[in-house]
């Protein structure tokens, strides 16, 4: 089986043939369809994430069941399926309180299976996988908690990004800030997630939706998405301009890249009783000075989002009929697509802004 492989930081990953042990009980073998390239799987190949080298990244992605492990499963051969990336052991006081995404309920660090090991190897060794997946590969043995069965009309790359992008963009509008009509809305970062940011604020019903990038050809494909104003920040005061546009300030701000400077602009262009939401992860080093004497005096919010707080069982397929029902833009979110070769093909466009969203798409 290939995989492309994270065997060295900084380095381009490599196209490896693997061994893959058959599932035990609670997984399955995913035949992959398609796997988008995100920018948390550049965080890892340049270290700003600390892990585990070997490894097969890639998390965003879709696929068929194959075969699964002996016993009860909760998925079943032919089920097409999207991969959550946040496992979710139903037991934890996370999974029973319906923020999943923040599953402790397993010892194992997150490149491992739940049980502890891996199921692939290259000349014996092991090899690990992202977020217990690792979606970079012909094939994924996993445990069927990272596995969301959905519509089989779905096209493969369509669902691969409704698993990180889409559901992490609208999810934190919809579920996380719970963002109302008529609200004004500012996003910072108009990537994959900050695009759906975007247009799920306009999915809500926002009044002035604010889209900030440092790419003249991003702020265009936020405007197909839904932004009612752009600012390209390398040339405008941010928050003096989202000022001037709302009249003090907006209702909502989301922060898609996950830096000190746009942690403070979210802050700072927020209308007094106003939200502020990260959701862009930056690097482990990141720090911002926020003031809390403002905070306090204006009763502003600074809050989180991982993953868009989404729970994936109920929300992917209610994502993947959004879609099919024509209430959200996914098509225009894929610029490129590429093979499992030209995979740091792929990596170079996204580290240039040349993309919406790439996708590898498998025979």
């Amino acid at each position: 089986m290939k995989a492309a492989v994270l065997t060295e930081i900084n380095k381009p990953l490599q196209i490896l043939d693997l061994d893959q042990e058959a599932p035990k009980a609670g997984e399955a073998r995913v035949r992959m369809k398609a796997t988008g390239i995100c920018m948390s799987d550049w965080h890892m190949m340049i270290g700003d994430w600390p892990t585990k080298l070997p490894q097969v990244l890639g998390h965003e992605a879709a696929g068929i069941v194959e075969e699964v492990g002996p016993g009860p499963s909760r998925v079943s051969v032919g089920d097409h399926v999207i991969f959550s990336f946040a496992s979710h052991c139903g037991h934890c006081r996370y999974c029973n309180s319906g923020r999943s995404v923040l599953c402790n309920g397993h010892a194992a660090p997150g490149f491992l299976l739940p049980d502890g090991t891996t199921r692939l190897k290259y000349k014996g060794e092991q090899v690990n996988q992202m977020a217990r997946i690792g979606t970079f590969c012909e094939q994924v043995v996993c445990s069927t908690e990272n596995l969301v069965p959905v519509r089989k009309d779905l096209p493969w790359p369509i669902a691969a990004i409704i698993g990180c992008s889409v559901a992490t963009g609208i999810g934190a509008v919809t579920r996380a800030a719970r963002v109302e009509a008529g609200a004004n809305v500012l996003v910072i970062g108009c990537g994959g997630v900050g695009l759906n940011i975007v247009q799920g604020a306009r999915l809500v019903g926002a009044g002035k939706i604010i889209a900030v990038d440092l790419l003249d050809n991003k702020l265009e494909y936020a405007s197909k998405f839904g932004a009612t104003h752009t600012i390209n920040g390398k040339t405008e005061n941010v928050v003096k301009t989202v000022r001037a546009i709302t009249d003090g300030g907006v209702d909502y701000a989301f922060d898609a890249i996950g830096s000190e400077a746009t942690v403070l602009q979210i802050v700072d262009a927020l209308a007094p009783g106003g939200r502020a939401t990260m959701v862009g992860i930056p690097s482990v080093t990141v720090r911002a000075g926020i003031a809390p004497a403002s905070m306090v005096f204006q009763e502003k919010t600074l809050s989180s989002s991982y993953y868009g707080s989404v729970q994936p069982d109920r929300d992917f397929p209610v994502l993947a009929d959004l879609y099919m029902d024509k209430k959200i833009d996914l098509d225009s979110l894929i610029s490129r697509t590429y093979g499992l070769e030209d995979i740091n093909q792929g990596f170079e466009q996204l580290r240039k802004g040349g993309v919406a969203r790439g996708v590898v798409v498998f025979d």
